[in-house]
């Protein structure tokens, strides 16, 4: 039942609620107070962003169907309330990543800013990417075409003119920084937004040990400088961003935001954290889901007539008895690629069909 102060409300249908969110307490607050959000810009479309367009459309189904319960709902909208990010733990599989296209395609946030973890990922590979060796080769391709473009190119290269002023550069010929500088999925979610942006930090339990409390920092301040633009003075700078083909204007060389994003961390509790993160952070676990969940995510993936089959309350239950009685750890996509596919092998043997699900509900914790 959705209660006054939701602005996520887990039904999966997009609506402006966002518009509802009051402003951020005081000690959260971004930007400048005098700003007025409506000329700051929106965020692009939700299906935009990538070339495989069919699998973007794909998580947009995938997110529209996902089936949040009370307790996920009421700990979302804290986290968008106090401007916090959303630390989610729990098994593989269970919908840790789902639920932040769940929110972003909901509120209308557009495409979730996806940043994947590793024991090699640092700080600066979320904020941004700068090619220096790039433009260092386009500027020394550029002085060269200019030079032999330019009439007086034969005699700027006469032995008989001194040397060092023919080859002193042209800085003003350089090609723009921006060209070669790319905002990563944390640096575009700073940006100031007009809305807050989803941006999904996933797996944040396989980083190296530091960079939970890199992260801090950046939480605490919503903003972030960038050297190579700050050495060029206040004036504003193009560069790309994590949203593929789009551009941004950086201003003065410093990223800040308008609105903190809603940042979702997940891990699969393979570590614990630091304290100094966990107590910035709205904790949320998300526990297997029981027979009910099951059949509504079935319903709402797989239409209501392959929810009510006999073969798919035999599966469920059979997901279900190796959970809790096998100790077997199995990710909700796989109970759906076992539903599908036993509604392709209905006419092959007893044998077939019990092989199809042995092998699609393979535990994930069996080596």
């Amino acid at each position: 039942m959705a209660e006054d102060w939701w602005i996520y409300r887990g039904t999966g249908v997009p609506h402006d609620g966002i518009a509802g969110l009051p402003p951020a307490p005081p000690w959260r607050a971004f930007g400048a107070p005098d700003a007025d959000p409506s000329l700051l810009p929106g965020p692009p479309p939700e299906d935009s962003a990538a070339a495989s367009t069919a699998r973007r459309l794909g998580r947009i189904r995938q997110a529209a169907a996902y089936q949040a319960d009370e307790q996920e709902v009421r700990l979302v909208n804290l986290a968008l309330h106090l401007r916090r990010p959303l630390l989610i733990t729990g098994k593989p599989g269970v919908g840790k990543s789902t639920l932040a296209y769940a929110v972003a395609h909901e509120l209308r946030l557009g495409p979730v800013l996806r940043w994947s973890i590793s024991s090699r990922t640092s700080l600066r590979d979320g904020l941004y990417s700068y090619d220096a060796i790039g433009r260092l080769h386009e500027a020394g391709l550029s002085r060269e075409r200019d030079r032999r473009d330019d009439p007086g190119y034969e005699l700027q290269h006469d032995p008989r003119i001194g040397r060092q002023e023919a080859a002193e550069p042209d800085e003003r010929r350089s090609p723009a920084i921006g060209r070669f500088l790319r905002l990563g999925p944390l640096g575009t979610a700073l940006l100031p937004w007009r809305t807050p942006r989803v941006l999904l930090i996933d797996e944040i339990d396989k980083s190296d040990i530091d960079l939970p409390n890199d992260l801090l920092n950046v939480f605490e301040e919503g903003e972030f400088e960038i050297p190579e633009l700050l050495r060029l003075g206040p004036g504003p700078q193009e560069v790309g961003t994590a949203d593929h083909g789009r551009t941004a204007v950086v201003r003065g060389g410093v990223v800040r935001c308008a609105q903190f994003p809603l940042v979702v961390l997940t891990s699969n509790g393979e570590r614990d954290f630091p304290s100094a993160l966990l107590r910035r952070c709205v904790r949320l676990e998300i526990r297997a889901p029981d027979e009910q969940r099951l059949a509504a995510m079935v319903a709402a993936h797989l239409g209501e007539e392959a929810a009510a089959a006999a073969e798919t309350t035999d599966l469920i239950a059979e997901f279900l008895r190796r959970q809790r009685q096998d100790g077997a750890e199995l990710a909700n996509d796989q109970l759906l690629n076992a539903l599908l596919m036993a509604g392709r092998v209905l006419r092959a043997d007893q044998q077939g069909r019990e092989a199809v699900r042995d092998v699609l509900l393979r535990p994930l914790n069996e080596s």
